[in-house]
């Protein structure tokens, strides 16, 4: 007679972690504001005057309730590590292994034409945090994304422009992280062999999820054009004065000023106010882990990149700099 009740405490149990009142979660958790981070969140205790910064992502933990009004995130160097957060101090990335990103809309522009946000990770950042990732583990520091930007994604905008045709059951796989499940994309050899190299994310299934959410709204839904697309804007800042500045600062500090100012050099005056920098910390270092970019136009072969970077309007700049970390855990 016991046995029903006693299953469904177990499985309760397995939703809900030690803490009380939390519900596990896998992600991150982008600050877009300064806000204290608490110990406890009906007491509001906050041990050593804590608080998030605005730009910096933090692995995300749990919420308090299902219709959550503070997320636990892991902020390291604080003493407890593991504190409480509002939810209108940043956004949640809940998908299980995606990449740690400030997913921001790009500001409207006065020029017309199709809008996006393209999204570069630094790995060895990601990898920082995410250390048992397959593309982690297999990182090295003769492989591309060492030295050099890595694919997250290419967000049409507005971003709640996500998900499209795509159904019901496909939309609750990838929300929950099941991105193994979830359909190939129909692209070449050529471009799979591209990507594997330059979206070393392919190797946790990042690519799946990136056609499903965001490629399935590109402008032409055809998942090769989507990918080289987005691996032709990627080569051209690889190539620019802006990879040669953070390639050249590995275990330094750079500034999110330098970084927009290498913009401005490789394409154009203006290019770098479309530029926001993501940061995450990792013990007493903030590491720069990923920019984002404002687009306005059609992206194609021989396109102008500058010109599709000064189509978008400005942006924030996110955090203020940090440290470019290399390969290997510090």
């Amino acid at each position: 007679m016991l046995a029903r009740p006693i299953c469904l405490m177990l499985g309760l149990a397995v939703l809900v972690s030690p803490s009380l009142g939390q519900i596990r979660l896998d992600g991150t958790f982008a600050a877009t504001r300064n806000c204290p981070a608490y110990q406890s969140i009906s007491k509001q205790t906050n041990p050593g005057n804590v608080t998030i910064a605005a730009g910096n992502t933090y692995v995300l933990i749990g919420k308090n309730k299902d219709v959550a009004t503070h997320y636990l995130i892991q902020i390291e160097g604080a003493v407890p590590a593991q504190r409480w957060v509002s939810v209108d101090c940043g956004t949640q990335a809940s998908a299980a292994g995606d990449q740690p990103a400030v997913d921001q809309e790009e500001p409207q522009s006065t020029q017309t034409g199709h809008r996006f946000v393209l999204a570069l990770s630094w790995q060895a950042a990601f990898c920082e945090t995410r250390p048992t990732k397959p593309e982690c583990e297999s990182q090295t520091d003769d492989r591309f994304d060492a030295t050099n930007f890595s694919l997250h994604g290419l967000w049409p905008q507005p971003r709640r422009r996500a998900y499209c045709g795509v159904d019901a059951q496909t939309v609750s796989l990838d929300e929950a992280g099941h991105w193994s499940s979830l359909p190939e994309p129909a692209i070449s050899d050529a471009t799979r062999a591209r990507l594997a190299v330059a979206m070393p994310g392919t190797q946790s299934q990042l690519h799946r999820h990136e056609w499903i959410k965001h490629g399935t709204c590109y402008p032409e839904p055809d998942a090769d054009e989507y990918f080289s697309d987005a691996l032709l804007v990627l080569a051209a800042i690889n190539a620019s004065p802006v990879q040669q500045l953070i390639a050249s600062r590995e275990g330094r500090k750079v500034s999110t000023a330098e970084i927009r100012q290498a913009f401005d050099r490789a394409f154009g005056e203006g290019a770098g106010l479309r530029v926001r920098v993501a940061c995450v910390d990792d013990g007493d270092r903030r590491l720069i882990s990923e920019v984002t970019i404002g687009l306005v136009g059609t992206i194609e072969p021989g396109a102008d990149i500058g010109a599709l970077i000064l189509g978008s309007g400005p942006t924030d700049s996110g955090c203020p700099g940090g440290i470019v970390d290399p390969v290997g855990l510090q």
